[in-house]
């Protein structure tokens, strides 16, 4: 029997963000839709500061043709919640989630003090708005927390000569404790091997990952816009260590990036290392977030089937889409 798929549902939601969160968004308010596809759900949260579609032109995509790859992925999630749903099964079976970074919105002192109690290894501080405080701040914190790794994330903000000067600026122990700079700079194979061959610290490619991207160290993996198994093993080819995001977006959101980077770990072992999948403290609670619970290293995999939820997507206002 053919099945005939169903248009899909959608429950449109606003996510208020604690403060700005990075160097080229100056929102504060955040609109994204929950999708429901014959009974699965996803969730699409476009970042048009980072090149996506609006909110509008990815609901119209997803009634259409289905072009963008944050509507594709969006969908795809849908169908992998769906199938676990049939069996009533969660996804999380079996599934071992990897931990997170703690994810900082800004340079903030009592942040990192709050990070370090929560038991985070690791910080990732997105940084670019002011290079010379925040050269500061990561000279006094390596001092003050000297056990810390600091990934350091500029959405492409910097040249690379300015980049450059940003790192080797920095005390000798605060550089030792960086764990990657991600997106110093456009992305590009010569500018990005000067770069690190002058600063010796790893780059972290993301907006720009592709499976040609080998002259990053790192590649930073986001389901909700990405093909995890192909990046994944185009890092293995390279060489490159492998980090999994969620898209600063819905807890549902961040739920299907905790499960692609449990279900890319399982493919390949020792792959997938500290991942940045905890991103809901960056905004004003909700009940979604109450689910996955407090800020921590560890992920909370929400009560319920499929990516979980259960009795929160039933409540929603679902309204067909067009």
């Amino acid at each position: 029997m053919i099945l005939i798929e169903q248009k899909p549902l959608i429950s449109r939601y606003r996510l208020k963000a604690r403060g700005f969160l990075n160097s080229i968004s100056k929102r504060s308010s955040f609109e994204g839709a929950l999708i429901q596809i014959d009974g699965g759900y996803g969730c699409i949260h476009p970042w048009p500061e980072l090149g996506d579609p609006t909110l509008e032109k990815c609901l119209a995509d997803l009634a259409g043709a289905r072009r963008w790859p944050i509507v594709r992925r969006a969908i795809r999630c849908a169908e992998y919640d769906r199938e676990a749903r049939a069996f009533e099964n969660s996804l999380f079976e079996e599934m071992e989630v990897p931990a997170s970074h703690a994810t900082l919105a800004k340079a903030d002192a009592a942040e990192v003090a709050r990070a370090v109690e929560a038991g985070f290894t690791t910080v990732k501080l997105k940084a670019g708005r002011d290079l010379s405080a925040e050269m500061k701040f990561l000279d006094a914190m390596t001092l003050e927390f000297p056990a810390l790794q600091w990934r350091l994330d500029f959405n492409e903000s910097l040249s690379s000569e300015q980049a450059a000067e940003f790192l080797l600026g920095l005390g000798e122990k605060a550089r030792a404790a960086i764990d990657f700079v991600e997106d110093p700079c456009p992305f590009s194979e010569t500018s990005w091997a000067v770069l690190h061959r002058k600063t010796r610290v790893k780059l972290a490619v993301d907006r720009e990952a592709t499976p040609l991207s080998a002259a990053a160290q790192v590649i930073v993996i986001k389901p909700a816009v990405d093909e995890p198994f192909l990046l994944g093993e185009a890092a293995i080819a390279h060489n490159q260590r492998v980090v999994m995001t969620s898209y600063m977006d819905h807890p549902v959101g961040q739920a299907f990036a905790a499960w692609e980077a449990a279900r890319l770990e399982l493919q390949f072992p020792g792959l997938v290392g500290i991942c940045g999948l905890q991103t809901h403290h960056l905004f004003e609670p909700n009940e979604f977030a109450e689910a996955i619970g407090s800020w921590s290293p560890e992920f909370k995999v929400p009560d319920g089937i499929g990516l979980g939820f259960d009795d929160l997507l039933a409540a929603q206002p679902w309204t067909r889409l067009y």
